[in-house]
């Protein structure tokens, strides 16, 4: 038995237009479907696998440093998603095209990442980020 008590991390969001979040985060973002549950009344849920999953604690002064270095103004909301991808560039491209608006471009962070600002389907302010240095030995 571990000690751990969480096992997983999972990000529920409610999204008014439902096939269209869908086809966003599974087709263009690639987030394979790991399940998928339909109830009475027209109830549906896909969850989606996003791969390793982590909670960023920051308070508002770290809040508004990564806004600075990201976007160069206060933009995000309290909640913010963030997805490491391969190319920050590509897969920001790819999102605009299926209808994320672009709120910054990718940028070069002080830390070494590449990351990009987007509003996304089913109200999501998303960060997509790409690490460039190589991850430690």
């Amino acid at each position: 038995m571990s000690d751990r008590r969480v096992r997983q991390l999972r990000l529920v969001v409610e999204a008014e237009d439902y096939e269209a979040a869908v086809r966003f985060y599974r087709d263009v973002l690639g987030l394979p479907v790991e399940d998928a549950f339909e109830a009475p009344g027209g109830a549906h849920v896909t969850i989606l696998d996003a791969g390793r999953a982590t909670l960023e604690l920051a308070n508002p002064a770290q809040k508004r440093y990564i806004d600075e270095v990201e976007v160069g103004r206060p933009v995000a909301p309290r909640m913010r998603v963030a997805f490491e991808v391969d190319d920050a560039q590509r897969v920001t491209d790819d999102l605009v095209q299926a209808g994320a608006d672009v709120v910054a471009p990718p940028t070069e962070t002080p830390w070494r990442s590449l990351n990009a600002r987007l509003d996304a389907p089913a109200g999501l302010h998303v960060t997509v980020f790409q690490e460039l240095d190589p991850p430690p030995a």
